[in-house]
């Protein structure tokens, strides 16, 4: 498996958390879901729609889904920084633990990608 396969089966497996286990999901990120609705905005926001980009990137082996992949998790890393300045949140080890892994699953996910297309390039060429 190499690097942009991980990176899709980390964000495939995040979003089936939140898929399957919503209230942890959201305590881990401190969010406090108060009613039935906001447990399905989880599972829905943060579940499925990570879970089905990791898994249709990891069966499709597209160069473009993969950087779908990439962008996603380095979107997040993005926010996560900027949030620093904008929100001033308290942090702790699990949100630099978040951002380093947003940032490096993202990072491996365009390299791959990138890799993917120049093989794919060359093999046609």
């Amino acid at each position: 498996m190499d690097l942009g396969h991980l990176s899709s089966a980390a964000l495939m497996l995040s979003g089936a958390a939140g898929v399957l286990i919503p209230e942890r999901v959201a305590e881990a990120l401190q969010l406090h879901p108060v009613s039935p609705r906001a447990i399905t905005e989880t599972r829905a926001g943060l579940g499925g729609t990570y879970a089905a980009l990791g898994a249709f990137a990891l069966l499709s082996r597209s160069a473009g889904a993969q950087r779908a992949v990439g962008a996603t998790w380095l979107g997040a890393g993005a926010v996560r920084l900027a949030g620093l300045r904008l929100d001033r949140p308290r942090t702790d080890a699990t949100y630099w633990a978040y951002l380093a892994a947003e940032l490096g699953l993202g990072t491996a996910a365009l390299a791959a990608a990138r890799k993917r297309h120049y093989l794919a390039s060359k093999a046609s060429g």
